[in-house]
């Protein structure tokens, strides 16, 4: 093999306006090798794997392909040289068959010979032991079949050398499985990935190397055998951090949040919801874990008044809670914290700043005509210092910070109305490690305090580390509720791809 690095990104930098997302970085990957790439929030990785994959330009800097300098001023020069990005939102057409999706934007001519293409990603399934059926419409597929179709889509262009940006982000331990096979099997073939992720886990599983980038520099690069998640941790925020996630052992109170046989249906008549019963006690976590799309932000809204309901019960210290008002609902001290992927479409107003944002929440509770300001500016100051937000101001408008700021300002807001219930969907996606855990020990306060805590996540370590117990849900419906200490990955994974088992509480029963 070639000593000639794959890819050599020299003397990178990236300006807008003010800020400078990469300052003078370097990167070097080789031919089979998975490359990680880690960084906090704002640490510039995008900016680099945009720049690599010809959507920005650089202002300054290099980039060299198996030793030779290119240029690219768009996704097709990238697309060229062989490099293929997969981003974490797919961009696929779900009506479409797997096939038809790769056909898509290739130039074919006036003829299109179907069976030559179908040939060519056959003999890609084959090579890379992938298993997927093109032939299936991309809505039918899992995420983990979604993901696969993207990376033929890659490979058929041409590509040797695969960004892989969060990949496994909504992923069951089976799926990772299968894509960490994909990739090693891309690695014995001579391609170059390179592996954005924030789970540390896997990183030391797959990478061989390691680069970290801090506030749009690069710090170091190191092989996997010289480190460990700690000492990579403390590389990405520049100081000592503690990686523990702490379960409180306290005693439970009465069932603050009860739900029963709850049906509900979205508005083309399918039932999203399926009888689905539960409880959370006062000073408990129960944490929730399923694939994309099985019923939770349903289940979210449907508690908190956006979602109709067919049948069923939702009981708040014994009250029904069914067909009360969002605003009935708050002011009997349920907390919604749901951070979509859309935070500013259903969170925040884009254009007001935090304040502003801050008031949306209580001005109908103050009295008068004038509306008082102070309290609001005093609990901003407040959130920007505990959670470390990185904004000009407090009369910022928040479309203008990064997403993962953001998603702070909207938690932070929500933990401030100090709730008897807490409903958190996702609240530290996209969040980097030190982030995390900044607000792993503020869910563990609100526990504290007896707030009954309904906890949606993605990252089964975590919901197995913090949760006291795990309500396990596929397609709507509850396949297993366990006691977190009592479980392992494998066997939520297992109920989240629907092997429903008898149920008792606290154990699963084959």
């Amino acid at each position: 093999m070639s000593n000639v690095p794959c890819i050599s990104m020299k003397g990178i930098t990236k300006v807008f306006g003010k800020v400078t997302a990469n300052n003078n970085i370097n990167l070097e990957v080789n031919n089979g090798e998975v490359h990680a790439l880690l960084g906090e929030n704002g640490a510039g990785k995008s900016t680099l794997m945009n720049i690599l994959s010809g959507i920005y330009l650089p202002d300054r800097g290099s980039i060299f392909i198996d030793g030779k300098e290119v240029s690219f001023s768009s996704p097709k020069d990238a697309i060229k040289a062989k490099i293929g990005m997969i981003h974490q939102h797919f961009k696929l057409v779900d009506v479409m068959t797997g096939l038809e999706n790769i056909m898509l934007g290739q130039k074919l001519g006036l003829f299109m010979n179907k069976n030559r293409i179908e040939n060519k990603v056959k003999e890609i399934i084959e090579r890379y032991s992938l298993d997927i059926d093109v032939n299936k419409r991309v809505y039918d597929m899992s995420v983990g079949e979604k993901q696969i179709l993207e990376i033929i889509k890659v490979l058929y262009r041409g590509a040797k050398i695969l960004v892989l940006d969060e990949p496994t982000t909504v992923f069951t331990p089976q799926e990772t499985k299968k894509l960490f096979r994909i990739m090693n099997k891309m690695r014995q073939q001579g391609c170059a990935v390179i592996f954005i992720s924030h789970k540390m886990d896997e990183v030391m599983e797959i990478a061989d190397r390691i680069t970290v980038l801090r506030k749009g520099e690069t710090i170091t690069t190191v092989n996997k055998k010289d480190t460990n998640p700690k000492h990579l941790a403390e590389l990405m925020v520049g100081h000592s951090v503690d990686l523990s996630i702490k379960r409180l052992d306290i005693q439970k109170g009465e069932k603050t949040l009860e739900v029963k046989e709850l049906k509900v249906y979205d508005k083309d008549g399918v039932q999203v919801i399926k009888d689905m019963t539960f409880d959370i006690k006062a000073g408990e976590i129960l944490g929730v874990a399923g694939i994309v799309n099985s019923g939770q932000k349903e289940l979210c809204e449907a508690i908190f008044g956006m979602q109709p309901i067919r049948s069923g019960q939702i009981l708040f210290e014994g009250e029904n809670l069914v067909g009360k008002t969002t605003r009935e609902i708050i002011k009997k001290g349920i907390s919604m914290s749901f951070i979509p992927e859309d935070r500013l479409g259903m969170g925040l107003v884009g254009s007001m700043d935090m304040v502003d944002n801050i008031m949306l929440k209580e001005y109908h509770s103050q009295k008068g005509l004038f509306i008082n300001k102070k309290p609001a500016v005093l609990k901003a100051k407040e959130i920007v210092k505990q959670l470390k937000i990185k904004t000009p101001g407090i009369h910022y408008p928040v479309k203008n910070l990064s997403g993962g700021n953001i998603q702070k300002i909207l938690l932070g807001r929500e933990l401030a109305s100090q709730p008897k219930v807490l409903i958190m969907a996702y609240p530290v996606r996209g969040l980097d490690v030190n982030t995390c855990h900044t607000i792993y020990n503020l869910i563990n306060e609100q526990k504290a305090k007896g707030a009954a805590v309904l906890l949606i996540g993605e990252d089964l370590d975590v919901l197995i580390a913090l949760s006291d117990r795990i309500m396990v849900v596929n397609r709507g419906e509850v396949t297993g509720i366990v006691n977190a200490e009592d479980t392992t990955k494998e066997q939520l994974g297992l109920l989240m791809m629907g092997h429903k088992n008898t149920v008792q509480e606290g154990y699963v029963i084959a």
